[in-house]
């Protein structure tokens, strides 16, 4: 099993715990940040639960119905788990207002108040550990899932500072005010995550630095003349990109094979934390206004 869906499994678990405390505390108290914060470990579950199956079925190699494998199953993931937060988001923010409008108190304030920093110790754990295989992997899925996990660690933190405010003030007002803080930070933290899954998913070109390192290195190969129609997209943690060099029409095929063989390998070295996959077009001239017209 890959260090990515032992990660899944692990979050999965820490989540069952976490929806099990809050759950139970945030009904006993009456709280609307502990239930919020309930119901988004739920979704935490949720979501681990299903990145576990994305990462399992994205590692399957390329077969007859999926030529280029299930990779895009990483994408997908990212967008439906920035998706959940945000419903969560909205969720969380009906119930502010909604205690806002009706009013009502806090009980068992004393054992929130344990919970929630039992969820702070446990929630930050997760997260040193989920951006440890993150960084190490690279994987979208498992960054993602640090992230959100890291969302609640903020608002678990302002959930226990607004309650310790509660028990000092004995202002309940404070408790909504801070779900609809919440809700505005998990709308705004999923919104670049649901943004970078679609663009994959449309098979959006690599960011400009990316593509100038490609460009830079195809224009250091002393053996071809130019170059045209670069194209690069990612998916997952893969890399693909097509493009056509130029050689001389005196060069033999034998020749230009190698050079492009070459191209390949350090496209390849170019990108070492992602597997590249180059799909090199060898041109014995120009042809580029050719495809322009075609």
């Amino acid at each position: 099993m890959r260090i990515e869906q032992k990660a899944t499994l692990i979050s999965s678990s820490v989540a069952f715990v976490l929806v099990a405390l809050k759950l139970t505390f945030g009904i006993i108290s009456g709280s609307v940040a502990v239930l919020a914060s309930a119901i988004d470990s739920l979704l935490d579950l949720v979501v681990s639960a299903f990145n576990y199956f994305a990462l399992h079925h994205s590692d399957k190699e390329p077969d007859e119905h999926f030529n280029y494998g299930r990779r895009k199953l990483e994408p997908l993931a990212a967008v439906i788990e920035g998706t959940i937060i945000s419903l969560s988001a909205l969720f969380i923010l009906y119930e502010s207002i909604s205690k806002i409008v009706q009013g009502s108190s806090i009980e068992h304030l004393e054992s929130s108040i344990i919970v929630m920093i039992a969820s702070i110790v446990i929630t930050a754990a997760l997260v040193l550990f989920l951006r440890h295989v993150a960084n190490k992997t690279g994987n979208m899925v498992i960054r993602a899932d640090a992230l959100h996990y890291q969302t609640d660690l903020l608002s678990n933190g302002a959930v226990l500072a607004a309650l310790g405010l509660i028990a000092l003030t004995d202002i309940p007002l404070i408790d909504p005010l801070l779900g609809i803080g919440i809700s505005a930070y998990m709308l705004y933290s999923a919104f670049p995550l649901i943004k970078e899954g679609i663009l994959m998913l449309l098979d959006a070109a690599l960011d400009a630095e990316s593509v100038a390192k490609i460009n830079s290195l195809l224009n250091s190969q002393i053996e071809i003349s130019s170059h045209h129609d670069l194209r690069t997209r990612r998916s997952g943690s893969d890399i693909y990109l097509s493009v056509h060099i130029v050689f001389s029409i005196s060069t033999s095929l034998y020749d230009a094979h190698m050079v492009g063989d070459r191209i390949e390998l350090a496209f390849k070295n170019l990108f070492p934390d992602d597997t590249v996959h180059s799909l090199i077009h060898l041109d014995p001239y120009d042809d580029s206004e050719d495809n322009q017209l075609n």
